[in-house]
């Protein structure tokens, strides 16, 4: 879904740049494996200790954490790991297949996971699933789509993707430095599903994207886009979404987000335990534990960056602050309204790479 070593640093980032203070970068280490040791492969957004004491204090163990950036970052670092080395994975739900695929996974206990409690349209069992096993559960969700200054746009205005490329919002908008969503979002305003992007409406998108950015002020990765929207720099982040504000909710209630009625783009991270892994029953609880309504609230709320809790039994351990932040009520709606990122084969990644690049330099 993102960089975590720059999501790591979102929600500080943003506080810091609100009242004039430097940027700071925070890394996690990991130490040794011990009986009482429970070693997990993990985004940000599990670093919270309000996520993982609970855990740590109800089984008597300490679990070390290592964050990592992207998919095959993680790769690499398992693939110079001794085997037991790792118990538990976070990884990018549309990557669940491929790891599953090497045999890293072990089968998850289904009998003991919360899978019907999960929203429908995030258990992905297409995914999770392969031959009739469970590898990994669908534990956070959100959505790449349109986040706002509502004290200084019209928010019905961010329900029409096309407003985005009006004269009116000309030099307000920020936009966050991935291809895969924002050209899937090109494509939504175009009205063409990403899942049918080709190279032929490649030229038109270009066109599309090319007026984008005379209406933007700035094109940037998580922190930069999400920063220049927090300090006022920029009055709209297309790309945004719940993850790029929700954190600030408290402190910026001025700050929201919302999906358009042309479409956004759905992203999840799943969970899952390593078949190598010597702790096997301990992991499962673990999982187990992030799975539970507590742990999903803190999960979808974790100090790095929020998102939609999956398991839909987290409503009520959520305040009702957060889960209007979180656009609760909406959800429904806005999961029937969402894609999948589209994953193109080599060929047309690296057409739309060439087109993200001319977009970026235009």
């Amino acid at each position: 879904m993102k960089n975590s070593r720059i999501l790591r640093t979102l929600s500080t980032a943003l506080r810091r740049a609100a009242y004039g203070l430097p940027l700071a970068m925070t890394l996690t280490a990991t130490s040794g494996q011990a009986a009482d040791e429970l070693n997990a492969l993990v985004w940000c957004d599990h670093t919270d200790p309000a996520l993982i004491q609970p855990f740590e204090e109800k089984f008597g163990v300490k679990v070390n954490l290592k964050e990592y950036e992207g998919t095959g970052a993680a790769l690499a670092i398992i693939e110079q790991s001794q085997p037991g080395d790792w118990d538990v994975l976070v990884l990018d739900g549309v990557d669940v297949p491929r790891v599953a695929e090497t045999g890293l996974l072990a089968e998850l206990p289904q009998d003991q996971m919360p899978l019907d409690d999960v929203f429908d349209a995030v258990q992905m069992r297409d995914m999770t699933f392969k031959d009739g096993k469970m590898y990994a559960i669908m534990e956070k969700f959100g959505y790449n789509v349109i986040s706002y200054n509502k004290e200084k746009v019209d928010p019905a205005d961010m329900r029409d993707l096309s407003m985005l490329w009006s004269d009116k919002y000309k030099g307000r908008i920020a936009v966050y430095d991935y291809y895969i969503p924002l050209m899937d979002l090109v494509a939504l305003k175009m009205g063409v599903k990403p899942s049918d992007i080709t190279a032929d409406i490649l030229p038109e998108m270009k066109k599309e994207l090319f007026k984008l950015k005379e209406n933007s002020v700035m094109v940037g990765d998580v922190v930069a886009s999400s920063t220049a929207l927090a300090v006022g720099e920029a009055d709209i982040l297309v790309g945004g979404g719940e993850w790029a504000v929700s954190v600030l909710s408290a402190e910026q209630p001025e700050l929201d987000w919302v999906l358009p009625e042309q479409g956004g783009m759905l992203w999840s991270q799943a969970l899952a335990v390593f078949d190598s892994s010597e702790k096997k029953d301990l992991a499962v609880e673990f999982v187990k534990y992030i799975m539970s309504p507590e742990g999903q609230a803190r999960l979808a709320t974790s100090s790095c960056f929020w998102g939609m809790p999956a398991n839909a039994k987290a409503r009520d351990a959520l305040t009702e602050q957060q889960r209007t932040a979180l656009r609760w009520d909406e959800q429904e709606g806005f999961l029937a309204n969402s894609h999948r990122y589209f994953i193109p084969d080599a060929d047309l990644d690296g057409q739309m790479l060439d087109t993200w690049t001319e977009f970026l330099q235009h």
